[in-house]
């Protein structure tokens, strides 16, 4: 195999990274993040991890092609609720929700022209991924920004798998008491409160 030619400082300072210009909350939260690699947002259940990633997916719509995939759910009462009450439909021609659509079908449709640029993973756990699985999806797809939402061990993502995934993630969200708590490569850090009322009733009690 040809080695890949090494790049030059004038081929460093000439790339054109593909950045989303966040604003408000957003990029006080995230910052400007690049459109590829991965991120991962975890939580217990209950403390509004469905709510902040439907919010994500609406407003990364308003920049890229976003698919939600339900693998954990599926299409139901609850999810079509979440997507109605986020007011999906302003977005609703850059935004599809895949029913527990498997990751070898996920995958045939990002080979597709036109295929979504974000692809929200629910739940990491229901992947079935392996780390090395991880990694050839992430590689194949350079071009696409995953984002996988996971259960809570604590305060850490559940499992070897996601953990090891945490520490390869560009942006890492911890969702706790409506409230989502991100490390980002790309700057912001201030927390992001998903649904007021809620947040008000559990910190309360902090």
């Amino acid at each position: 195999m040809a080695l890949k030619r090494a790049l030059s400082v004038s081929d460093i300072r000439n790339f054109n990274p593909n950045t989303l210009n966040f604003e408000g909350r957003w990029l006080e939260s995230i910052g400007c993040p690049e459109l590829t690699g991965t991120w991962i947002v975890w939580g217990n259940s209950a403390n509004g991890k469905t709510r902040y990633s439907l919010q994500l997916a609406k407003y990364l719509a308003r920049f890229c092609r976003v698919a939600y995939n339900t693998l954990e759910e599926g299409l139901s009462k609850s999810i079509q609720d979440a997507v109605i009450d986020v007011g999906m439909d302003e977005v609703s021609r850059r935004f599809v929700l895949l029913d527990k659509e498997p990751i070898d079908q996920l995958a045939e449709r990002l080979r597709r022209k036109k295929s979504p640029d974000v692809i929200i993973i629910d739940s990491l756990q229901y992947t079935g991924l392996t780390y090395a699985e991880y990694k050839k999806l992430r590689d194949e797809f350079r071009t696409k920004l995953f984002i996988f939402i996971s259960h809570a061990d604590g305060n850490e993502p559940k499992g070897n798998v996601g953990k090891s995934i945490r520490y390869d993630a560009f942006v890492k969200i911890r969702v706790e008491g409506y409230k989502a708590f991100s490390e980002s490569r790309f700057g912001g850090g201030k927390e992001y409160v998903i649904w007021q009322y809620g947040a008000d009733s559990y910190w309360s009690y902090k």
